[in-house]
């Protein structure tokens, strides 16, 4: 949905397609806490398929993702759209396209820079649910698209719950589960998605 930045100043652009599979499903009628598996193994960048792992660091319903991208209040005669803040899932605060991002509960606290398609920042550890900083000492300003710097969980989709998020073995394996008689992902329904592993 947006560029992500590498090292060396190379990027992933934006458009580019991560492919994956179902695993498995369950349970096939009539029970409820209904799960799905699936992993993504690949990116498509212009031409080449490159291999990679990840897990699932936070999922957000298609009316977070919308709400996250319209301004807080409606501009005025005068003002300019592209200048109007907007909230991130999770609570992060966005002053206006090219703006600076800072953190729901500390506004003196930058945690990065709004882009024309997203936000680049810091990852936070959100210890109360269980999410992590930074890894393998890569403190480098990630792709978070609509999400806030410590976004982690379920956001917006009812009965729905990250079983696995694909961190520990079998790495990648990522599993939601509702508590109801069906699982459904809404079209819309974003992700936001870490490398796992590095690889070459």
């Amino acid at each position: 949905m947006q560029d992500v930045p590498l090292p060396g100043g190379q990027k992933i652009p934006k458009g580019s397609k991560v492919f994956g599979k179902v695993v498995a499903t369950s349970p096939t009628a009539g029970n409820t806490n209904r799960t799905i598996s699936f992993q993504f193994d690949h990116i498509r960048v212009r031409e080449e398929t490159i291999p990679l792992t990840t897990n699932l660091r936070a999922i957000a319903g298609y009316v977070e993702i919308e709400q996250a991208q319209i301004p807080v209040f409606s501009s005025g005669e005068g003002e300019v759209y592209d200048w109007l803040p907007t909230v991130q899932i999770g609570g992060d605060s966005v002053f206006g396209r090219d703006g600076t991002v800072t953190r729901w509960n500390d506004s003196s606290q930058v945690v990065g820079r709004s882009t024309a398609d997203g936000v680049v920042g810091h990852i936070n550890a959100r210890e109360d649910r269980g999410c992590r900083g930074a890894l393998y000492g890569n403190d480098a300003p990630q792709a978070l698209w609509v999400f806030s710097s410590d976004a982690c969980g379920v956001y917006g989709l009812p009965h729905v719950a990250i079983a696995r998020a694909g961190r520990s073995d079998p790495t990648g394996l990522i599993v939601l589960k509702s508590s109801g008689s069906k699982l459904n992902m809404p079209s819309g329904t974003g992700m936001l998605l870490r490398v796992d592993e590095p690889t070459s």
